[in-house]
């Protein structure tokens, strides 16, 4: 398979999903807030597959487009360049640094409902969003090998899930579509299938620590019978509660 991905944000969660494209055989454009400029050394260290852009372009050069940004700049992903996109959102909400928003904490809207509302001509996948970078890498298996992982996926087009288990596929991973991106709760912060299955016991420790400690941390296999159970047992909880990643 050939094609290109967009990746609009290059911080951790995108330049693992960048390096794992190019190892499939993909090209990649990369981008972020600052500037293609600011990612010449990345661009470099990845290879002839990869290049930068800002986002609208590298929206509108991608065939799939992942967005890896914090949720309080969803409001900067570029509608127009992506229209007629299937964008795969990595995205959780963490009012610590987001910043409270009133349709979340109150249940009305899922974060992916609201990144759909803001992308209205594109179709938004729930994806990458409950594994750790580091682990994304490490964990990453062929699709016959015994010990390969699943990861989630939700969204309200059956064509854009396709297109989002396909890249899955590709990148290491099988795929288990948990609904419409109003079920996206089921695998965001505070539920059971979020981090935990894939790092196992996790030390007290604050967020900077807990990074770190994670890329010294080869990561747990959770196929595709466990991480279902795990979807299933999901209770919805406050959104406006969640806390960033550490033991908490």
């Amino acid at each position: 398979m050939h094609g290109t991905l967009g990746l609009i944000g290059s911080g951790m969660i995108g330049t693992s999903i960048a390096r794992l494209a190019i190892s499939a055989g993909l090209d990649v454009v990369l981008s972020n807030s600052r500037g293609p400029e600011t990612l010449a050394d990345l661009v470099a260290e990845l290879g002839g597959q990869a290049r930068a852009a800002p986002p609208a372009e590298a929206a509108r050069a991608a065939d799939l487009v992942v967005a890896a940004i914090p949720l309080q700049a969803y409001q900067k992903l570029p509608a127009a360049a992506l229209a007629g996109k299937t964008v795969l959102d990595t995205a959780n909400y963490y009012p610590e640094r987001d910043g409270h928003l009133t349709e979340l904490d109150t249940g009305a809207l899922t974060s992916s409902a609201l990144i759909q509302r803001h992308l209205a001509d594109s179709h938004v996948v729930k994806a990458f969003n409950n594994i750790t970078p580091h682990q994304l890498l490490s964990l990453a298996r062929p699709t016959d090998a015994a010990d390969r992982s699943a990861l989630p996926i939700g969204g309200d087009n059956t064509a854009a899930k396709a297109e989002a288990t396909r890249l899955l596929d590709l990148l290491g991973y099988d795929a288990i579509d948990i609904g419409p991106l109003s079920a996206s709760w089921r695998t965001e912060p505070n539920t059971p299938a979020y981090i935990r299955p894939y790092l196992g016991e996790i030390p007290a420790m604050d967020v900077d620590t807990f990074l770190q400690w994670t890329h010294r941390t080869p990561g747990i296999p959770v196929p595709v019978p466990r991480l279902t159970e795990l979807i299933e047992t999901a209770v919805r909880q406050p959104a406006g509660e969640a806390e960033l990643p550490s033991a908490n």
